[in-house]
């Protein structure tokens, strides 16, 4: 792969926001929490036991080093009792420590599985597949439901249930700054609930190995005020922007000339594949590719033109697209906004 479809990953990675301890939610505090605690007792334990074993090794052990060496020492009755006393209290000092961290752990998982008023909650369909996200917001009013794919948004506050599954091997649901990790298998539904406390973009994670691009299956979760998260559903909830000019038109046209309309979907065209993310909104979001690349025209290209440089393994065709074709077919996925 090269080095500069690399670079952009390695950025994203340094300076997002994803993180165990940058909590942005209740759950994620209760995890933070939970991580410091265990941060500081493991790490008293560990200076303790390198300062007894430092004193240990630097001790002058007395009388020893003047007997014979064919001689064998035997230590005291009262040496043993010693001994014998410091052991069975390090045991039970450890025996203590490992019980508090149970309760610990134990006292944790049940508060990140409770979230306040839930009655008030969303519910957003997460699907995972080799090797992207699919987002289908659900509602009992069919025409309210959005599709979207690799990006999640929220309102702040406002609880929301993930309801995800796979279509294809297991993977892993992560978004660190707002709870811990939930498996997405097949044929299986399992539910998470999450919340923001707080505007921002937090980078979400496949978390389990799930194939050659698992480390580029990346996804992003934008907290909005709720009603920035109203603008946004509305303006997802429309169909595709009708081509404007004549570069636009012929973008259009070169679209629904190839193969592209069996994959992916673009809501008011012959588009209707569902087996690739949908593209109705595809310039509004931040990445293509799940994160792979920021969602720049020259991005776009290089990933319309050959896919499988800048993700090997990936499912999507490479098209033999004519060079005086390209520029238009930008401009027309560039509108979609």
């Amino acid at each position: 792969m090269r080095l500069a479809a690399l670079l952009p990953v390695f950025v994203s990675a340094c300076f997002a926001q994803q993180s165990v301890i940058g909590a942005a939610g209740p759950q994620a505090a209760h995890i933070e929490r939970l991580w410091w605690w265990f941060l500081a007792i493991l790490t008293t334990i560990f200076v303790i036991v390198i300062a007894v074993l430092l004193w240990a090794l630097t001790r002058r052990h007395r009388g020893i080093e003047q007997e014979p060496l064919e001689r064998v020492h035997i230590p005291s009755g009262e040496t043993e009792q010693k001994l014998t006393r410091t052991v069975v209290a390090s045991v039970a000092v450890t025996v203590l420590i490992l019980f508090g961290l149970l309760i610990a752990s134990v006292s944790t998982g049940k508060a990140v599985s409770e979230l306040g008023n839930k009655k008030n909650g969303m519910v957003i369909e997460v699907i995972g597949n080799q090797w992207w996200w699919y987002v289908r917001y659900l509602d009992d009013n069919p025409s309210q439901i959005v599709v979207t794919a690799n990006e999640l948004h929220i309102p702040v506050g406002r609880p929301v249930r993930i309801r995800g599954t796979s279509n294809d091997v297991i993977h892993s649901f992560w978004v660190p700054n707002l709870h811990g990790k939930r498996d997405l298998i097949p044929s299986r539904i399992t539910d998470e609930w999450i919340q923001a406390d707080q505007p921002g973009r937090y980078r979400g994670q496949c978390a389990e190995f799930c194939g050659i691009q698992h480390a580029h299956m990346a996804l992003w979760v934008v907290a909005e005020p709720p009603d920035q998260f109203e603008a946004w559903k509305q303006r997802q909830l429309q169909p595709a922007i009708e081509p404007s000019t004549p570069t636009t038109r012929v973008g259009r046209m070169v679209f629904e000339k190839y193969a592209c309309v069996y994959c992916h979907n673009i809501s008011g065209t012959i588009a209707a594949g569902q087996v690739a993310p949908d593209l109705t909104h595809l310039a509004s979001r931040f990445t293509i590719a799940a994160g792979t690349l920021p969602n720049t025209k020259g991005n776009l290209g290089g990933w319309i033109v050959d896919p499988q440089n800048i993700k090997p393994g990936n499912h999507m065709a490479t098209i033999n697209i004519k060079s005086e074709e390209l520029e238009p077919l930008l401009e027309y996925l560039e509108s979609l906004q």
